[in-house]
């Protein structure tokens, strides 16, 4: 289809300074858990997304010196002569489709405890890390400062030689630049520090000296966070962030402005809508001549059509929807944009980063699969083995969706049956809970594509047992028939069922979810440890109930500490009257209070209550495949050649992992898959 009219100013060309971008789509520098590690992998990460027609594609956090490291979290590099050639795959892969290379030369300062090179951790004025660890760092004297420009100037050369158009003075995230602009960590009486003039001064040479040394061929960006969130104690927008700004408007050839820290910019979707940024970020534009990119989560055209037109920003920046979907400019291009794979802002791929892997997308199982196994976001394999015989897959859940759609798209045909009328399993249920609506985008975005597909058969209200399958006709079944959430009380501290749980008021996440009505002193306890408790209590406090949280955690949702939602979570249900007992396990319900444990001293709580929720761990739905695995002389008679378990139903995982094992499914049928060799490259360091 041709492109919408209406869409025309976003693919016009922006210069920036010597160089100019094809339209105003701007992957802003992203991690990808990868880094100089893994070379193959993020050079072709980067390259699917040149293919989807972004203008400018940038790097992750790219170190400009060994003073700066990250360990165990992978990082690029510009150290040296060899990384130099790393970085060469990833720019002649990006510019193979007309895009801008970016990197983002980086110097962590007191956010760089380096674990790994034990150099002497630098900052402004000496302070304790920004996180808890058992070393200080060094105050930084002008032989320090002298060094740190030096050392930029340096890999702003080694970037120019790679190939790079754009390179980045990194003032964002808390950085060390940004740390000299923000009084909580410069508390300096030299020429660096008192005055914003003087504070800004650093950032100043910093930009004006890889201009001189790279700004013939090369552009100069700088991200600057303009606001900490943190009130009168950190950068405002309104005072230093606009200070900043108009002291070096015209400096940099582009300005890149967002928030501090990460958890703040990449704000998930439970705490912010799309554009949630232009309020701090509105303001540059007016100060400056030069494009400002900035980022909010963008994945409506119409809402980036307007960031545009209102004079907000110039580039449309995005590192998580590019994630979701790298393909969303060239869709929008040729009129697919109903073909987007929508970012959810669950921040599965902040908390693949945090744990030092490589990334993750719900959305998109492709992602960080580039490489290794070879997976096209929009390209599937095409049918292989049993290429005249149609699947029967059983579930519509995250796992059904996605392995029929794609083994749909990869030619097959396939016949999806579900027990309910309403396709989408758990993404029926979870999205209405509160803060998750946009997650049913997981849903909306299969049932879409499935909608397109001549291939797909669907039978809704169609319940499958044994025999049903055994009489299908169906050479090849694939079931994702779910989990079910624990009645007994078995999560990550408790091994055993607890006393007492077979009573009448002991509910789950799934009687909530599915309108049981509860009223009264409601004790919520969560095993489980991520998303759905919290969001049950705050459903129930809702509904006019008093809760009662009890964990065993250290704090509240202890893993989404990883999707930088954790603190954020507990200052909600803080908030909202919310009783918080920490530490505690689950000993015993005795039907008007609970027995809880603590995790260190054994010595038990009695708390009481109308009502217990149960959020520990979930069972597989398993039964039917157990039995139908178990039976092979029937398999036989039916002729049934293939059986398969996926998502939920095989290991109850969050979303994420059920979309992969059915995306996984869907790309390995009818292949030969050799369970003793690898099912994916490895890039390793060879010694000879």
């Amino acid at each position: 289809m041709p492109r919408n009219p209406r869409y025309d100013i976003l693919f016009e060309p922006v210069k920036i300074g010597p160089v100019t971008a094809k339209n105003r789509f701007y992957q802003v520098p992203h991690c990808t858990g990868m880094g100089y590690d893994l070379p193959h992998s993020v050079s072709r990460l980067r390259e699917l997304k040149g293919e989807g027609g972004w203008g400018v594609i940038n790097t992750e956090y790219c170190s400009m010196h060994w003073s700066s490291e990250d360990a165990p979290y992978r990082l690029c590099a510009l150290w040296d002569d060899n990384d130099i050639k790393t970085q060469s795959l990833t720019t002649e892969k990006i510019k193979r489709h007309g895009a801008l290379a970016g990197v983002e030369l980086w110097h962590g300062g007191n956010h760089s405890p380096n674990r790994w090179s034990r150099e002497t951790p630098l900052s402004p004025s000496g302070s304790t890390q920004h996180a808890v660890f058992p070393m200080q760092t060094r105050a930084m004297d002008k032989e320090d400062i002298r060094n740190l420009r030096r050392w930029q100037v340096q890999a702003a050369k080694r970037a120019k030689r790679a190939g790079f158009d754009i390179v980045y003075v990194y003032a964002g995230h808390g950085y060390l630049p940004f740390q000299f602009i923000t009084q909580r960590w410069n508390q300096r009486t030299d020429e660096y520090g008192g005055s914003i003039e003087n504070r800004s001064r650093l950032l100043r040479e910093m930009i004006e000296e890889t201009k001189d040394a790279i700004g013939d061929t090369c552009a100069v960006a700088v991200r600057l966070a303009v606001d900490e969130l943190l009130g009168a104690d950190g950068v405002q927008a309104a005072e230093e962030g606009e200070a900043v700004i108009s002291l070096l408007a015209e400096l940099p050839d582009l300005w890149d402005v967002n928030v501090s820290y990460v958890d703040n910019d990449s704000l998930s979707s439970r705490f912010g809508p799309e554009a949630h940024q232009e309020k701090f970020t509105g303001f540059v534009k007016k100060l400056t001549t030069k494009p400002v990119v900035g980022v909010g989560r963008f994945t409506s055209p119409d809402t980036m059509v307007d960031q545009v037109k209102r004079g907000v920003l110039d580039f449309i920046g995005a590192a998580r929807p590019s994630i979701a979907d790298p393909f969303i400019p060239k869709k929008i291009d040729e009129g697919a944009e109903e073909d987007i794979r929508e970012c959810i802002g669950c921040n599965i791929c902040r908390a693949q980063n945090n744990t030092g892997v490589p990334i993750r997308c719900t959305q998109n199982p492709t992602m960080g699969e580039e490489y290794r196994r070879g997976w096209h976001p929009e390209i599937m394999n095409p049918k292989n083995g049993y290429a005249e015989d149609p699947v029967l897959v059983v579930g519509a859940g995250p796992a059904g969706l996605e392995c029929a759609m794609s083994l749909a798209k990869r030619g097959y045909d396939v016949a999806l049956a579900d027990a309910a009328r309403e396709l989408g399993g758990r993404l029926n249920f979870e999205p209405k809970l509160p803060t998750l609506s946009a997650w049913v985008r997981v849903r909306d975005y299969r049932l879409g594509q499935i909608a397109k597909l001549s291939n797909i058969e669907i039978f809704r209200e169609s319940r499958m047992d044994k025999a049903g399958l055994l009489e299908s006709g169906y050479k090849h079944i694939i079931l994702a028939t779910g989990a079910t959430w624990r009645r007994d009380g078995v999560g990550h501290n408790n091994y055993f069922a607890v006393p007492g749980m077979d009573r009448a008021n002991v509910l789950t996440p799934d009687d909530i979810m599915k309108g049981k009505s509860v009223s009264g002193d409601v004790i919520v306890y969560d095993d489980d440890q991520y998303y759905m408790a919290a969001v049950i209590a705050e459903k129930l406090v809702q509904a006019g109930c008093n809760v009662t949280f009890v964990t065993p955690g250290l704090d509240v949702a202890s893993w989404s500490l990883y999707t930088d939602e954790q603190f954020k979570v507990q200052v909600r249900l803080m908030k909202l009257g919310i009783k918080l007992v920490l530490t505690h396990r689950l000993a015993a319900w005795k039907g008007d209070h609970g027995v809880f444990a603590c995790n260190y001293t054994g010595a038990e709580k009695r708390i009481n209550g109308t009502t217990l929720v149960s959020a520990t761990s979930r069972l597989s739905d398993d039964a039917l495949y157990l039995d139908l695995k178990a039976d092979e002389a029937a398999r036989k008679e039916a002729g049934i050649l293939t059986l398969k378990n996926i998502g939920d139903a095989d290991v109850p995982g969050a979303i994420v992992h059920a979309v992969y094992a059915g995306h996984k499914a869907a790309r390995e049928f009818g292949e030969v898959i050799d369970p003793d060799q690898f099912p994916f490259k490895r890039e390793l360091v060879f010694v000879k």
